[in-house]
């Protein structure tokens, strides 16, 4: 039974995650192209960041049901240890994103923050992919170049590249997801 034992970890800690939702990154992607919509009209850097946060509450859910709804057709478990190596190298990127949210906006730097996002979700998707499928690093490292652009370059870009970012890479590393490893 040791062996047995001793066996299924190894081999469970060999496998890759790969309940990386494809189709739930598509939706994802969709919901930036609202947000992007919504957020350009927007009068006050208040309701720009509203929508923002909005659509990042709805997003962030949107692939955690996706995700769960992928391994549970895989027979799997979300926080196998795979998974937990995977949450736990994607969620603190996302928590430094909420402080220095708070930090730029209290700081009245509003156009720091499209970058500051694209960068820190981005290491999240980079970290977090290191124990998933190959493609889901690459979209991570696409990700921190979008904010880059958009930390240096004018402020203009915030909105154009973070609807590049959370919406065209979505979409597009979601479908080629959802195609060559299944939903």
């Amino acid at each position: 039974m040791d062996n047995l034992s001793f066996i299924r970890e190894t081999m469970e800690r060999a496998t890759a995650f790969t309940a990386v939702p494809g189709w739930g990154g598509v939706a994802m992607g969709v919901t930036a192209f609202a947000a992007g919509a919504i957020a350009w009209a927007r009068p006050t850097p208040l309701d720009w960041l509203l929508t923002w946060l909005g659509a990042a509450v709805v997003a962030l859910t949107i692939g955690g049901l996706a995700m769960r709804a992928k391994a549970r057709r895989a027979g799997t478990p979300v926080l196998s240890y795979s998974g937990r190596r995977f949450v736990l190298s994607f969620v603190p990127p996302l928590v430094v994103g909420g402080l220095l949210t708070a930090a730029l906006v209290r700081a009245d730097l509003h156009a720091a923050l499209p970058g500051t996002w694209l960068l820190l979700y981005g290491t999240g998707v980079v970290t977090g992919g290191a124990f998933s499928v190959r493609v889901v690093p690459l979209m991570g490292i696409c990700f921190m170049l979008l904010g880059a652009a958009a930390l240096f370059g004018p402020a203009s870009w915030g909105d154009p590249l973070m609807v590049a970012g959370f919406g065209l890479l979505h979409i597009v590393f979601g479908s080629i997801i959802a195609w060559r490893y299944g939903g």
